[in-house]
């Protein structure tokens, strides 16, 4: 950790994550505040919605009034302060919109990763169709990182494509880097890191032989927004979560009936 990463006095970063709730505890902010700690740095949250899910699917969704969601992150911001914000489900058109307001007034250097949660792992849809024109012309434009999966890209830029034409479409939307992932596509998985200044590069792995792989996008964002809390720059970043996430995944547990969750201590349990 660099020592000019952290406020003087505090033995690691702040790292603050607007997202959903998942009851399950395999995504959302129960997934990006286990990864936290797995990453030695303090997660805060702000809960934009309320999901019912499990392993077999998302049985509904409520999103919190947009005043709700102000305070919280408002109140992280101003007593606390952050290192890095790394954003998850935010629903509604509404809150998006809120949420890239919010993020603009932070000061300037704090690095924004946004995860464009658009469905669940079943497939469940987790954003409302308004939500994503905002997403794509306003929360864009605020981060440091998008971190979509190859349908999201789709979505997002409006096409299909490759990754470097997908990239180069959802650039132009004003974030500083895209990692399109790889775990859609056929064979090994392997990420796509673009960058604004034309900076390129790949993030490959072996894929793993285990079905239990909830909340591996909300995972690995949450993993970028720690290590770049922590000082990292963003290839070193993404590259850091890639291991991480890959051994995550690969250690996927069975809970419940359906897909389980991606083991967040795995790194640990050797140690336990």
């Amino acid at each position: 950790m660099s020592p000019s990463a952290t406020p003087l006095g505090l033995p690691t970063a702040r790292v603050l994550t607007i997202a959903g709730s998942d009851s399950g505890g395999g995504a959302g902010i129960q997934a990006d505040l286990k990864t936290m700690l797995a990453f030695g740095v303090h997660g805060m949250s702000a809960l934009t919605a309320v999901t019912a899910q499990n392993s077999l699917g998302v049985q509904g969704w409520w999103p919190l009034p947009e005043e709700a969601v102000r305070a919280q992150v408002r109140s992280v911001v101003d007593d606390i302060g952050v290192d890095a914000v790394k954003t998850g489900m935010l629903g509604t058109a509404g809150t998006t919109r809120l949420v890239a307001a919010l993020l603009g007034e932070l000061p300037s250097g704090v690095p924004v990763v946004v995860d464009p949660v658009c469905a669940s792992k079943h497939g469940d849809p987790l954003i409302d169709d308004d939500a994503v024109d905002a997403l794509r012309g306003e929360l864009l434009r605020v981060a440091t990182v998008i971190t979509p999966n190859l349908p999201e890209a789709e979505l997002l830029a409006g096409r299909s494509g490759t990754p470097a034409e997908l990239a180069e479409t959802l650039l132009a939307h004003g974030p500083a880097w895209v990692l399109i992932k790889g775990g859609h596509a056929e064979g090994d998985p392997v990420d796509h890191l673009f960058g604004a200044d034309g900076t390129v590069a790949e993030f490959a792995a072996a894929r793993s032989d285990n079905r239990h792989s909830h909340g591996t996008g909300c995972t690995l964002a949450s993993a970028i927004a720690s290590r770049l809390g922590l000082g990292d720059d963003v290839v070193g970043a993404v590259g850091a979560a890639k291991t991480y996430i890959s051994g995550a995944v690969a250690a996927g547990f069975p809970l419940g009936a359906g897909i389980g969750p991606t083991d967040h201590l795995w790194r640990l349990r050797a140690h336990l």
